[in-house]
């Protein structure tokens, strides 16, 4: 039998003794049922974090709701990963807009004006392409 793998830099015997022996942490963990659009899955979540997870949930499920019902986008994981990918661009896009009260340097200032035809044109052609992309997959699942 082979020994325990275990993280690069620590030293041997490190994994036992941590199995042996839960951190504060891993006790106050739990397993936590969620459900989106009907469909249930468990994840582990600190007793501390429950409340994050519960508004993160509804926030994914909301958006789930809002792609499945506005474009053809078929299958939860396919809503998921468009989900995601809006989630994760609201993300960057709030990284890097000015805080509260901040300008924008004058000469970024066009970097941060919005063309909303613009946009929204290329928001369906970027729908169009991933669907298009993830419509190949029907034959995988």
């Amino acid at each position: 039998m082979s020994p325990p793998l275990r993280p690069r830099g620590q030293p041997p015997g490190a994994a036992r003794d941590a199995a042996a022996s839960p951190s504060r942490v891993e006790r106050a963990q739990q397993s936590v049922g969620v459900s989106l659009l009907g469909r249930d899955y468990r994840v582990v979540c600190a007793d501390s974090e429950r409340a994050e997870l519960d508004e993160a949930v509804a926030l994914l499920e909301r958006r789930m709701r809002e792609i499945r019902d506005a474009s053809k986008v078929v299958g939860n994981e396919r809503i998921a990963v468009m989900a995601a990918l809006n989630l994760a661009h609201d993300l960057l896009r709030a990284r890097h807009a000015p805080a509260a009260g901040e300008r924008a340097p004058a000469d970024d200032t066009a970097a941060f004006a919005i063309d909303d035809t613009g946009a929204r044109r290329r928001i369906s052609a970027m729908r169009a392409s991933i669907e298009e992309v993830l419509g190949g997959q029907d034959k995988l699942f």
